[in-house]
């Protein structure tokens, strides 16, 4: 008896089933990340002021050397999705091998790079007297977790790939409550201070890592797949992340320059600034978590040689992230009288975040189809034409933000900048998705 081929809607029913059972776990691993950071906040706030401060500093140095490498997880990803959907498993896992050594090296050389220059770094980023020694002393021994941290996101990668998102999950659940035991411990247990918080989060780091090692050689091994470093696979798969580091850091040029230019406007407008920035993070975490279901979901597809079923999934994934863009903005708009008082009693303020909020709330469906189709093509390993839409969009964002102060525009303003960077955004990556020239079926792109 033959089966009756999918309706539409079995098809989107299908989807919808892969994208949930992707998405829920990644949403709750991305929000695990950034509770490091807020552990070592709470338990080093206690200590005093200075030390406190330090963090500040550190932690924006580490979030920012780490960032730029999370095209390890992207680009792995897609490398071994592709290779599950031809159904080659040893070549997938080979793949992520290579991801996995070519993490040890970038870490390796940023533990190089960090070390000897710690204390310009955090003379840079504008470290007061007193906090310069904390910044210090934190960045030197978190440093040398970075590579630990680079591997959780190369392991991180390679079973995204594999359509596990739940074991992300859990190492991140671990990690996170390692994180604030060991913190607790080292800081007021055997009295290190700020060194002891950075330590703890070294630890947890490299017990993540661990984990996600003895994980990924398992399926090594079970796979006839190779451990060994191989030099082609390793060059590949920087080749493949060029691109996407140059999208990252045009993206984090974007957010420096947006807070730079609430900085002009005055203390309050950079307040509000932080605070609309923290939680458009927010948003942007459960949006993402729909997009890294989209990068295992294309690439599958795609290796498979599915040029229908890519397309099929890209449009329902499409959909997915406007119905999510709208209810977010929804949120947003009926979330704002519970949400401001708990950030700001301050009348100056809570003036510019009211409206702020509102132009973000407004954005909310455009910022759905940008994640999507980011990482749809992420996914189909369309990192070149990331890299130039984004450089397009930074090019065009510029001069709209500096506009802001010099036309006497407040926070509001360069949040409707914000909205243009966003839609330049949606755009290009619209007429790629529609264009079809990402759909390259094969095992390799």
């Amino acid at each position: 008896m033959t089966q009756a081929p999918a309706t539409p809607r079995r098809s989107a029913r299908r989807h919808d089933r892969e994208i949930i059972t992707l998405a829920l776990p990644a949403f709750g691993s991305l929000v695990a990340e950034p509770l490091f950071v807020m552990v070592d906040s709470a338990v080093i706030g206690h200590l005093g002021t200075p030390q406190l401060a330090g963090l500040g500093v550190a932690a924006a140095l580490l979030t920012t050397a780490v960032s730029v490498f999370v095209f390890l997880a992207y680009a792995t990803t897609a490398a071994v999705a592709r290779r599950v959907g031809a159904g080659d498993l040893p070549a997938a896992i080979r793949q992520g091998m290579d991801g996995i050594w070519l993490a040890l090296l970038l870490g390796a050389a940023v533990i190089a790079a960090v070390l000897p220059t710690a204390p310009a770094l955090v003379e840079l980023f504008g470290a007061s007297g007193t906090a310069a020694p904390y910044a210090t002393t934190y960045l030197r021994i978190s440093a040398l977790g970075i590579p630990a941290m680079l591997v959780v996101l190369a392991a991180t990668g390679v079973l995204r790939g594999l359509q596990d998102t739940r074991t992300p999950l859990y190492v991140a659940i671990g990690g996170f409550t390692a994180n604030a035991a060991l913190n607790i411990g080292l800081v007021y247990g055997a009295g290190l201070g700020i060194a002891g918080s950075a330590w703890g989060t070294v630890i947890a780091q490299c017990a993540m890592a661990a984990v996600y090692l003895v994980v990924v050689v398992r399926g090594a091994r079970r796979h006839g797949a190779s451990l060994r470093p191989d030099a082609a696979g390793i060059r590949a798969g920087a080749q493949a992340g060029v691109p996407l580091l140059v999208r990252t850091l045009s993206l984090r040029a974007v957010l420096m320059i947006a807070t730079a230019v609430a900085a002009r406007l005055g203390d309050a407008e950079i307040a509000a600034h932080q605070i609309v920035l923290t939680l458009w993070s927010l948003l942007a975490f459960a949006l993402d978590a729909i997009a890294i279901a989209g990068q295992a979901i294309i690439g599958r597809y795609l290796g498979a040689g599915d040029r229908d079923g890519a397309g099929a999934a890209c449009r329902r994934m499409v959909q997915w992230g406007i119905a999510s863009g709208v209810a977010l903005g929804i949120l947003v708009v009926a979330a704002r009288p519970l949400f401001i008082p708990l950030f700001t009693s301050d009348p100056a303020v809570r003036g510019p975040l009211l409206t702020t909020l509102l132009v973000v709330a407004l954005t909310q469906p455009v910022s759905g189809i940008v994640f999507i189709l980011d990482g749809v093509l992420m996914g189909a390993g369309d990192g070149p034409y990331l890299a130039w839409a984004m450089l397009v969009t930074l090019a065009l964002f510029v001069p709209a933000a500096l506009a802001v102060p010099a036309l006497g525009g407040g926070l509001t303003a360069l949040w409707w900048a914000m909205a243009l960077m966003m839609t330049v955004r949606m755009l290009t990556l619209w007429l790629r998705a529609r264009s079809g020239r990402w759909i390259v079926t094969g095992a390799f792109r």
